[in-house]
């Protein structure tokens, strides 16, 4: 090595700064975002993918959920014409009170928009009894199951196309002694029965989201939304488990073959595709409807995608609540469109889980099942009522 060589690279070694020690005063002198909290966050997507907006379903369709009791009459004819607007030629309404009270919510959606609702009976567990106190309520009484299916066989004779459940069943209905009781709980099997016999469908909401029923904590991906509604949580306490509450359900369908249920919210586990794909595999008389569950499907395209080509025959349409156009929108985008990463919500917070979701786009034999003709077949008097391509 001669000597300039040798001075050189002597001069590099002294001269070369303290890189560690400059980086950190780089970093130091970065200021950095401020801390915010969850529900502050507001990410604005930078992924620029192709958008079809669609705000009327390419065939007419049956919403098999809606709640439209409460609404004025003004209201009222708002929905009505959002359904004129987005092809919705009739809308289940599952608010028809059991006993007396049924015929004035029926008559007034029958009188007003003929063929354009039909209307479910609800159950009802309480009847005169005082709410606080379970020992008066009908349901601990001998002879409810009767009772109840007369009722239903009333209502039915006054219009009512079916029987909706709440999940007060499992998660809120005691017995005389303050115990919950189970969604299989003999006594209403004679109502059960009775929907076989007067071939209308019970549909049925039992349970909620898997997340409901485990720790609000750090590992809940439903965090958010239990923070903002703490009295949504099922964990703890006396509530059975989730899946506890799905085999109960699950052991009156199997008792029942000849009762027609429809299982609302995708029977409460669109979480696992799998496993309510083998219990439609198992119960025939099984169907599901997608009412406030796209989230949870669209997050899982290829596997729903794959379902709905599978069990076509077997799922109905439906939103929950009243939806406006803004909220039936993804509803669309989801079934007809191959949409990439868009909101499943109009809120500008997703109020069940942070995600997008993505387009099926399923091919027209499957969306006329989903969006009227399963509908027509299962529940009495939509079928006269949809005016359909065919």
């Amino acid at each position: 090595m001669n000597f300039w060589t040798a001075f050189t690279l002597l001069a590099c070694f002294l001269f070369v700064p303290d890189l560690t020690q400059a980086q950190q005063s780089a970093e130091d002198a970065v200021e950095r975002p401020r801390r915010i909290y969850l529900d502050e966050f507001r990410p604005q997507q930078s992924l620029t993918v192709e958008e079809h907006l669609l705000t009327r379903a390419r065939f007419p369709c049956v919403n098999v959920h809606t709640h439209p009791r409460k609404l004025s009459d003004e209201e009222l004819a708002e929905m009505v014409q959002t359904m004129d607007d987005a092809n919705i030629a009739v809308s289940v309404s599952l608010d028809g009170q059991a006993g007396p009270r049924f015929p004035d919510h029926y008559q007034r959606l029958h009188q007003k928009y003929p063929g354009r609702f039909v209307v479910f009976v609800r159950m009802d567990y309480i009847g005169e009894g005082r709410e606080d106190d379970p020992s008066t309520w009908d349901v601990n009484k001998p002879g409810y199951g009767l009772k109840m299916a007369d009722w239903l066989t009333e209502a039915v004779r006054q219009g009512a196309s079916g029987l909706k459940l709440l999940k007060d069943l499992g998660l809120y209905v005691r017995d005389a002694n303050g115990k919950l009781l189970r969604p299989d709980d003999p006594r209403f099997d004679p109502v059960w029965a009775r929907a076989a016999e007067l071939k209308v469908p019970v549909l049925w909401h039992c349970a909620d989201p898997i997340a409901f029923f485990r720790p609000t904590d750090e590992r809940n991906e439903r965090w958010e939304e239990l923070y903002r509604h703490p009295e949504w949580s099922f964990y703890g306490k006396d509530f059975p488990s989730h899946q506890e509450l799905i085999d109960a359900r699950n052991r009156v369908i199997a008792r029942h073959p000849q009762t027609t249920f429809i299982s609302a919210h995708m029977a409460d586990i669109p979480e696992d595709l799998h496993k309510l794909g083998s219990y439609l595999d198992t119960w025939p008389n099984m169907n599901v409807e997608i009412a406030a569950r796209v989230s949870e499907l669209g997050r899982q395209p290829y596997t729903a995608r794959k379902f709905f080509l599978k069990y076509s025959d077997r799922i109905l349409f439906g939103t929950d609540g009243v939806p406006p156009m803004s909220e039936l929108i993804p509803h669309f985008r989801f079934l007809e469109t191959w949409d990439e990463s868009f909101p499943y919500e109009d809120n500008p917070f997703p109020p069940q889980g942070l995600w997008n979701i993505y387009g099926l786009g399923l091919p027209d034999e499957v969306l006329k099942k989903v969006y009227y003709q399963n509908a027509e077949r299962l529940i009495p008097g939509v079928r006269v009522s949809v005016t359909a391509d065919k």
